[in-house]
């Protein structure tokens, strides 16, 4: 189901619709539960039968039948709940499959935005632990319900056949059990929910501290961690207490209502038999029919409580996905055929969530194959400049074009197909060198998978390490130097091979020695490319074919690296800058 038919749809809908594609499964399960019922049933009804009639009759071979059919049902039975307890997980894993399939489906879709507002371990949590228990309601909730309602149904027209007047008083209790459950059951919701939200808050802790471990070492701030930790760990156990109190307070009253069942039963069962009204068989019938009662009743309070943990990760799954992606493509969305390079601003304004202005008034063209750079103070808006022309975000007022096509007219996939972004924090995945450099194109042949590293000078060090291209590049690359990760990276957009570039502050974690092989690296990825550059070191865009200064107002300055140093102006002024401070460091 999309996420757009999601928000039309109640939340139960939703729920029901992925039993939909796994029918004979979900068919199969509920049949071979309802064979579980109609055995348990016919227990008590045989014994009464065997005992009124057979035994006092002496027809022992007729009651030796009798036993061995129902020896021959509960061998029945057994296979049934192995088929329900095998066929139904399946079930439930197939559903617990779709439904992080379009969980992730979805996240693909998100923009840049929502990740911004959203840590990663929550995400996580999403994913994971709430889909297990999605997983165990998906299973568990119809078959129990449904097993529950055949005995429970089966059960009152059997004991009201023995004896309705013992039956009609049995049974009037259970209105006052449905009453409290309902009220409990939104109690238990709350605590659930609470609960869902504090493990979130833990794997959003675990996520950001895993991660900076090398950080919390090299500030020997271990125990700043741990007290971090602590404290959401102790938000989850609080939460969890609650929770774990509304759920006892239920099943201590659960126990309490079945055994007053069962006090009744006596009580009452036996004025009638004083009365003459009641035999023995029909009172020990109508205990064996109450034992079968109260059986769907705690199946029915085990649902009650998988319920209110299932459909909170559920909730919390349609909530995820009934949230709009920021950046879309318009109806009509064309694809971006041949594409020379030409870039066009045109009174571009951006701000964030319409607080921030970022970018206001911004006028810029961008010749096909020309090499632009953007320099300016920090946080003036230089990577935000680059991350508007994939649309990453979308203008607040103008517009980009690329070779005169407003890019919101472009299917956003087509669009970023065309372009290739190069970061400082170059992003590598736990795999092999060969999987990281492939993934600019997913269909590359080996041949240009080792064309393009030899073109960004990678081929000799990976043929020196031990397992050459096969070799494990570690949690975000950290078993490759710096140098490395960038040359893999820089191989990654070879093989790509868009027709335009953006280098964002691409060698400022560098060391100069690094910097100058990389440099040489991007001087040949940039020929025959549109490509903006984002430096802070001046020193890499001597080459460029333009510069552009941006400061707060917006473009402050442009021209070639010579035409800026002759204007003594605010180029100038950095480039100097720059220049004295590695003259003190040589």
């Amino acid at each position: 189901m999309t996420s757009e038919a999601m928000k039309t749809k109640r939340t139960i809908g939703i729920f029901a619709s992925y039993y939909r594609p796994h029918l004979g499964l979900f068919l199969l399960d509920m049949s071979c539960a309802l064979c579980i019922s109609l055995i348990d049933l016919a227990f008590p009804i045989v014994s009464k039968l065997s005992m009124e009639r057979l035994l006092p009759g002496r027809q022992f071979e007729a009651f030796f039948t009798v036993m061995l059919v129902l020896l021959l049902a509960y061998v029945l039975r057994s296979g049934m709940y192995y088929i329900v307890g095998y066929f139904g997980h399946t079930l439930g894993v197939r559903i617990e499959a779709d439904i992080r399939r379009d969980l992730f489906s979805h996240m693909q879709d998100l923009s840049f935005s929502f990740f911004d507002k959203n840590r990663t371990g929550h995400l996580m949590s999403r994913v994971t632990g709430d889909l297990f228990e999605i997983t165990e309601l998906a299973h568990h909730g119809p078959e129990d319900l449904f097993i529950s309602a055949v005995t429970l149904i089966g059960a009152l027209i059997v004991m009201l056949g023995i004896e309705w007047r013992l039956a009609v008083i049995i049974f009037s209790v259970v209105p006052l059990f449905v009453v409290f459950t309902v009220f409990q059951r939104r109690r238990m919701i709350l605590a659930s929910s609470h609960v869902k939200q504090r493990l979130a808050g833990i794997n959003g802790d675990l996520e950001s501290s895993i991660s900076g471990m090398r950080t919390a070492k090299a500030f020997s701030n271990e125990e700043e961690e741990i007290s971090k930790f602590n404290v959401s760990n102790e938000r989850f156990k609080t939460s969890k207490q609650e929770y774990y109190r509304a759920m006892s307070f239920y099943q201590a009253m659960l126990e309490f209502f079945m055994s007053v069942m069962s006090v009744l039963v006596i009580a009452v069962g036996g004025y009638f038999l004083m009365q003459g009204e009641l035999t023995y068989i029909d009172l020990i019938t109508f205990s064996l029919y109450i034992t079968a009662f109260l059986s769907p009743v705690r199946k029915l309070s085990a649902f009650v409580d998988q319920y209110m943990v299932g459909m909170a990760g559920f909730n919390r799954f349609v909530e995820l996905m009934r949230t709009s992606p920021e950046v879309t493509d318009r109806p009509g969305a064309r694809d971006l055929s041949s594409v020379k390079g030409d870039i066009d601003l045109e009174d571009v304004s951006f701000s964030y969530e319409g607080k921030t202005d970022v970018l206001e008034h911004i006028n810029l063209r961008i010749k096909a194959g020309e090499t632009l750079a953007v320099v300016g103070p920090s946080g003036m808006g230089k990577s935000t400049l680059c991350q508007l022309i994939p649309r990453f975000y979308d203008v607040t007022a103008g517009r980009i074009l690329v070779d005169g096509r407003d890019i919101r007219d472009v299917k956003q996939k087509d669009l970023r197909s065309r372009i290739g972004i190069f970061q400082q924090d170059v992003f590598l995945f736990a795999a092999t060198i060969y999987d990281n450099i492939r993934y600019g194109k997913p269909d590359a042949t080996r041949e240009e998978i080792i064309e393009a590293a030899k073109r960004a000078e990678l081929h000799e060090d990976i043929l020196q390490m031990p397992d050459g291209y096969e070799t494990y590049v570690g949690e975000r690359g950290a078993l490759l130097s710096g140098g490395q990760k960038q040359r893999v990276s820089i191989a990654r957009i070879f093989l790509k091979n868009p027709p335009i570039l953006i280098l964002d502050e691409a060698t400022s974690a560098l060391d100069s020695v690094t910097e100058a092989r990389i440099q040489s690296a991007f001087d040949e990825l940039a020929r025959g490319r549109t490509t903006l550059i984002i430096a802070h070191r001046l020193s890499t865009i001597r080459n460029a074919d333009r510069v552009i200064v941006i400061d707060g107002a917006g473009i402050a300055e442009e021209g070639t690296h010579e035409e800026l140093l002759a204007a003594g102006g605010e180029y100038a002024s950095l480039w100097r800058a720059q220049q004295a401070t590695r003259a003190e460091q040589e």
